[in-house]
């Protein structure tokens, strides 16, 4: 059976790869609530208005999560620094198991927020 070790570094790659996957969706909703904008200026209809405003409390509701996920991953860096100062092996069980399920984390809020991206372009598709 083949072991696969992993160290401090790769840990760090994953947390630096999923704060700009993090950023980019945070610069990806300033770009989604300009065009509810642009829709609010066009449409008076109810209809429409209340599915825009759907979409604006969803993107709050992603905006405030990438802002918990992105303390998570502070927090987790600064726990590593601390332990990598005292010169003591961050890659415990307890650690690993932590990252392992953060990982699942990133991968449900990815998947939920690729399934708004795809009803949002599908709405914008009827409005814009």
């Amino acid at each position: 059976m083949k072991t696969q070790v992993i160290d401090n570094s790769d840990l760090h790659f994953e947390h630096v790869h999923w704060k700009k996957e993090l950023l980019f969706w945070e610069d990806e909703i300033r770009s989604f609530q300009n065009r509810l904008d642009e829709i609010v200026e066009k449409w008076t209809d109810d209809k429409v208005l209340a599915e825009l405003g759907q979409f604006q409390n969803n993107f709050t509701i992603h905006k405030n999560k990438i802002d918990e996920l992105k303390d998570e991953i502070d927090s987790h860096e600064h726990s590593m620094a601390i332990h990598l100062k005292a010169n003591e092996n961050v890659i415990d069980r307890v650690h690993y198991k932590y990252h392992i399920e953060f990982r699942d984390k990133m991968e449900t809020q990815r998947k939920i927020y690729n399934d708004l991206k795809k009803r949002f372009f599908t709405f914008l598709s009827k409005y814009m």
